[in-house]
């Protein structure tokens, strides 16, 4: 097994958070998270159902605008404004597109445009929002899908295909807009276990190219194998963080040891 690229300690961080809090009504899903990864790291993020994972993933592509905190990513604040009535909004909706086009987000149930092809649905993005020339989107989403293995799928729907090759189409279209930072949202819980190994293997292809990549996930070997950094929240706050040969270390007598006990 090839190990993951390891990131340089100097380089600067990819995405910084920093005393982020979300709620949804009366229930705090974030209380005050600080969080950084580096460029070049692979990240995964573990814990519990309700745990906030997701939901950070989710404010730092700002799909969910949090209450209080920062998001920064490759160096550049997402700015937020108070909105009359309560919470926030983009200061400037433009800079919030361009800021999303540098982040990559991969969910657990493929989000694919079911009346495009997978070729349409991969080239979509950098021709509309790039505004490329369609040609180059179309050679290079030829190559991306190839690389994710799945190049004889290119003109087929999404509804033709497997649970693991619409992941690892989702993944290309991701990576057809050439992002800083590539977010994970439990990306195998949506498919069948005979069909996991091939979407973790294109992930692991991935982190082998240095690639900065957080990954919710609930496969604790597979994070232990790939990761740089293993982040463990429960109940709203992280805690625990480090390499993976401390927070796996035997005879641990953490939540996360709990955790992965079962």
């Amino acid at each position: 097994m090839t190990p993951p690229t390891q990131p340089d300690p100097i380089q600067p961080s990819a995405v910084s958070v920093r005393g982020l809090r979300k709620r949804y009504g009366a229930l705090e899903v974030l209380k005050g998270i600080d969080f950084d990864a580096r460029r070049g790291e692979v990240v995964s993020i573990l814990g519990s159902s309700g745990s906030g994972k997701s939901t950070l993933l989710r404010c730092i592509n700002m799909l969910e605008i949090p209450e209080a905190g920062t998001v920064t990513v490759d160096g550049t604040e997402i700015a937020l404004v108070a909105q009359r009535g309560g919470g926030r909004r983009p200061a400037d909706a433009r800079a919030m597109d361009r800021m999303r086009a540098r982040i990559g987000m991969v969910f657990q149930d493929f989000n694919l445009w079911s009346h495009k092809t997978v070729l349409g649905n991969v080239i979509e993005a950098p021709t509309h929002v790039q505004k490329r020339p369609r040609a180059d989107c179309i050679a290079e989403a030829r190559a991306l899908l190839d690389k994710v293995g799945i190049a004889d799928k290119a003109d087929q729907y999404p509804a033709r295909l497997s649970g693991g090759q619409q992941q690892r189409a989702a993944i290309a279209r991701a990576l057809a807009m050439n992002p800083t930072v590539m977010l994970f949202d439990e990306p195998t819980s949506a498919l069948d276990p005979e069909l996991v190994g091939e979407v973790l293997r294109v992930i692991r292809a991935l982190a082998e190219e240095g690639r900065t990549m957080l990954i919710v996930t609930h496969e604790i070997n597979f994070a232990r194998d790939i990761s740089d950094t293993v982040v463990f929240m429960n109940e709203g706050v992280i805690e625990e963080s480090g390499p993976p040969e401390e927070v796996f270390a035997p005879g641990n007598n953490t939540r996360l040891a709990r955790f992965i006990e079962g």
